[in-house]
C-alpha cells in the first residue's frame, strides 16, 4: 500500500474508506469468534500492544519501499525519528489521550446502565466534527450537521441491546459515570482530530508520521499491560491463549489501522466516523449469518439511518479534507448548528 501524492483520486479516497470499512467489519467478526469461542481467552493488552508493534514494523517497510534507497531510509530516520525527540513527542500526545479515553471509557461502563452507557458514548461522533471546526478551522453546512446527528443517532440504534434484568447488585456512581464519559467523549474527538492536523499541517511522509506514533504507542500499551495484567501474565506468559485465529484479529488491526491513517491524512476523521458506522452494519449483518444473531426493528431503523446520513454527508459540497489557511470566528464555523 503505497502512499500517493497529496492530489489524490476521488477514486482512491473512495477505495481506502471502502478497504477500512470491510476490514473493520472483518475485524469485528473475527473479535467477536475468539471471544465467543471455547478456546482459552487471550490478555487483549498484549494483542494491543502486539498490534502496534506490526503496525510499526509494517510502516517501518513502506517508508522504505517509498524512499527508494537504504541511505535515504537511514537518513529518513535518522531525521525524523531518531534526530526529532521534539516530533516524538508531538506524535506521543494521541497515544496517551487514547490510553485515557479508553480508561474513562471503562470506568463510565462500571457506573452508567449499559444503555445509558450506549447513547451517551455515541457522542464522539458530534464531537469530533465540533473539534473539526474548532481545531481545524473548517466549516460544516446545515445538512452536514444534520447527517452527523443522524448518524449519532443510527448508530445508537444499530448497537441497541434492550437491557436484562439481573439480580446482582452492582453499586454505581452515576456522576463520576457521567464525567468518564464526558473526559473519554472529549478525549476521542481531540486525539482523532489532533493527529489529522499533525499529518495535514507539515509535508512530513505519512509513514513517518505514524512511526513517530507507534513507538509511543507501544511505550503506553506495555504500560497497560504491566498495570491490568502483569500478574496474570508472568504467571501464564505473555502469549497465553494465542491461537492462528487470534493472529488473524492482530493482522486485521494493524492493516485497519494503517488504513484508517491514510483515510485521516486524505478525507478527514469525519468520513472515518462514517466509515466505522458503516462497519458496525456490515458486521452486524455477517453475525446474523454466522451467529444466528437475530435483525430487530431498532438494528433496521439504525442502518436506515446510517445509510441516509452518509448519502447526505457526501451530497456536492465545499471540500473539508484539507485545513483552511486564515482564522474564523467561532459563531462562523458553528453557523449552520
Amino acid at each position: 500500500m503505497a502512499a500517493p501524492r497529496e492530489n489524490v483520486s476521488l477514486l482512491f479516497k473512495l477505495y481506502c474508506l471502502a478497504v477500512m470499512t470491510l476490514v473493520a467489519a472483518a475485524y469485528t467478526i473475527a473479535l467477536r469468534y475468539t471471544r465467543t469461542s471455547d478456546r482459552e481467552l487471550y490478555f487483549s493488552t498484549t494483542a494491543v500492544c502486539i498490534t502496534e508493534v506490526i503496525k510499526l514494523l509494517l510502516s517501518v517497510g513502506i517508508l522504505a519501499k517509498e524512499t527508494g534507497s537504504l541511505g535515504r531510509f537511514k537518513a529518513s530516520l535518522r531525521e525524523n525519528v531518531l534526530g526529532s525527540p521534539k516530533e516524538l513527542m508531538k506524535l506521543s500526545v494521541p497515544s496517551l489521550v487514547y490510553a485515557v479515553q479508553n480508561n474513562m471509557a471503562f470506568l463510565a461502563l462500571s457506573n452508567l446502565d449499559a444503555a445509558v452507557y450506549q447513547v451517551t458514548y455515541q457522542l464522539k461522533i458530534p464531537c469530533t466534527a465540533l473539534c473539526t471546526v474548532l481545531m481545524l478551522n473548517r466549516t460544516l453546512s446545515k445538512l452536514q450537521w444534520i447527517s452527523v446527528f443522524m448518524l449519532c443517532g443510527g448508530v445508537i440504534l444499530v448497537q441497541w441491546k434492550p437491557a436484562q434484568a439481573t439480580k446482582v447488585v452492582v453499586e454505581q456512581n452515576p456522576l463520576l459515570g457521567f464525567g468518564a464519559i464526558a473526559i473519554a467523549v472529549l478525549c476521542s474527538g481531540f486525539a482523532g482530530v489532533y493527529f489529522e492536523k499533525v499529518l495535514k499541517s507539515s509535508d512530513t511522509s505519512l509513514w513517518v508520521r505514524n512511526i513517530q506514533m507507534y513507538l509511543s504507542g507501544i511505550v503506553v500499551t506495555l504500560v497497560g499491560v504491566y498495570l491490568s495484567d502483569g500478574a496474570e501474565i508472568k504467571e501464564k506468559g505473555f502469549f497465553y491463549g494465542y491461537t492462528y485465529y487470534v493472529w488473524f484479529v492482530i493482522f486485521l488491526a494493524s492493516v485497519g489501522g494503517l488504513y484508517t491513517s491514510v483515510v485521516v491524512k486524505y478525507t478527514d476523521n469525519i468520513m472515518k466516523g462514517f466509515s466505522a458506522a458503516a462497519a458496525i452494519v456490515l458486521s452486524t449483518i455477517a453475525s446474523v449469518m454466522l451467529f444466528g444473531l437475530q435483525i430487530t426493528p431498532t438494528f433496521a431503523l439504525g442502518t436506515l439511518l446510517v445509510c441516509v446520513s452518509i448519502y447526505l454527508y457526501g451530497l456536492p459540497r465545499q471540500d473539508t479534507t484539507s485545513i483552511q489557511q486564515g482564522e474564523t470566528t467561532s459563531k462562523e464555523r458553528v453557523s449552520g448548528v
